[in-house]
């Protein structure tokens, strides 16, 4: 993080050694954060007497180049992600920094979950296009219908894993039954390891 004095940030004050710091902003990418429900504020030119532009909340932007160097009056002109340009002082940048504007993108990790989800999903689905099943047991399977006769190993990649099992022995002399509750009310029923059928019960969350 930069720090600049504020007696220093001043029109018309700024040294070349300042002028050279904020430079360093340059080509990087920041982010709008509102806070409290205040925005950083921004001009649609290099100029106190410009129109003021309120950017979309948790839009990114560019600073492309440090305007006015030359005349050490210096603006940030940078470009938002919808192609709108605007300008900013350094120094109200740098009184914004950390708590409406932002290096850090705010959805990063919701980002990332999405592209987690989808790399799983892209998985899943070569999986099962990989397997020597007929067209429509594929079909239902990238669909999240597993098809009875399938184990529980292929249905744990079909699905995932339920949110709990239960166990119940002795449903006939010779068979064991597995129920398998998935979030979606969706019940398995396994006989000795085979999915036997599927059922949507209210309670499946419980």
């Amino acid at each position: 993080m930069l720090w600049f004095p504020v007696s220093a940030l001043a029109a018309g004050q700024n040294t070349d050694k300042q002028l050279e710091a904020f430079e360093t902003r340059v080509g990087k990418i920041y982010w709008v954060r509102p806070q409290d429900g205040k925005m950083p504020i921004f001009l649609s030119a290099p100029s106190s007497q410009a129109a003021t532009i309120t950017p979309a909340q948790i839009e990114s932007f560019e600073i492309l180049e440090l305007y006015g160097r030359a005349n050490k009056e210096p603006y940030y002109k940078v470009k938002f992600d919808s192609g709108q340009l605007a300008y900013i002082r350094p120094e109200q940048f740098h009184e914004q920094f950390n708590l409406t504007i932002t290096s850090i993108d705010p959805l990063a990790n919701e980002k990332r979950r999405a592209e987690e989800d989808s790399k799983s999903e892209k998985e899943r689905i070569e999986w099962i296009n990989s397997q020597p099943w007929s067209p429509q047991v594929k079909q239902a399977a990238v669909n999240k219908q597993p098809t009875p006769g399938l184990n529980t190993a292929e249905v744990k990649r079909i699905l995932g894993e339920p949110r709990r099992i239960t166990k119940v022995r002795g449903v006939t002399k010779n068979a064991t039954e597995e129920q398998w509750f998935y979030p979606d009310g969706t019940v398995l029923i396994f006989s000795n390891g085979l999915l036997s059928r599927a059922e949507h019960r209210t309670d499946g969350k419980k």
